[in-house]
């Protein structure tokens, strides 16, 4: 007999979401959507050790959260929510 599969509970609130124009043109909807999934339950991506360390903090002392992740095809983008959770930004690194 198998177990059911754990979704993993989310840690915070992605409050309102937002898509650079330019990130549109070049993310599809489910690379944004699983990285939006992954980002709220702190699998933060490919950032380094101290970013990844810092993530860990925001969570704790309500600061903000960045995410480095990778489309399908490869192309590099961020999401980052702001210190209050209200906001969520999905942006290419040439948008910031």
């Amino acid at each position: 007999m198998s177990l059911p599969k754990l979704t993993p509970v989310p840690k915070f609130e992605l409050g309102g979401c937002h898509i650079t124009s330019n990130a549109r043109a070049h993310l599809t909807q489910d690379d944004v959507l699983r990285a939006l999934q992954r980002h709220q339950v702190g699998d933060w991506g490919d950032v380094n050790q101290h970013d990844r360390q810092a993530n860990e903090l925001a969570l704790k002392e309500g600061s903000r959260l960045v995410s480095v992740y990778h489309s399908a095809t490869g192309v590099k983008f961020y999401i980052i929510t702001e210190a209050d959770r209200s906001m969520t930004t999905v942006l290419l690194p040439e948008d910031y």
